[in-house]
């Protein structure tokens, strides 16, 4: 994969975390299967709604692994029936999302046809740390 110039500059040191994000990401928006939107419910909350019609819940796997939600979907297909069309697919998936430092899972409910993940960004605490001041001598 080609590296942006911008990273190969000698004055970006130890960005390396920031490439492989933008790689992931890059390598996450070539994915079209299944279709998603993306929910913006309010004060830090999102839900991602994923089109998984035909799968069951033991057919679904949703995970986070190194700051990267991935939804999984496996189906045996089945050898004895015979279909004239065939516009559903039946094929399995692999949909990784990139979570913001903070982003966490809060549930993922299957309703429909639409597996529906819940994402909550707590707000954090605010932190004030007094620094004490020496003087020299």
């Amino acid at each position: 994969m080609n590296r942006p110039l911008v990273f190969d500059s000698p004055f970006l040191l130890g960005f390396d975390h920031t490439r492989s994000l933008i790689e992931r990401a890059a390598k996450a928006a070539a994915e079209s299967y299944p279709p998603y939107n993306v929910e913006d419910r309010g004060e830090g909350s999102l839900r991602i709604t994923l089109a998984v019609a035909g799968f069951t819940p033991e057919q679904l796997q949703v995970t986070v692994e190194d700051r990267q939600l991935i939804v999984a979907g496996k189906r045996e297909s089945a050898t004895d029936e015979a279909y004239l069309h065939r516009g559903i697919a039946a094929r399995g998936f692999v949909r990784t999302f990139i979570l913001a430092d903070g982003m966490k899972v809060h549930g993922a409910l299957l309703a429909h046809g639409l597996l529906h993940v819940d994402l909550i960004r707590p707000v954090p605490e605010r932190l004030v740390q007094r620094i004490p001041i020496q003087t020299a001598g």
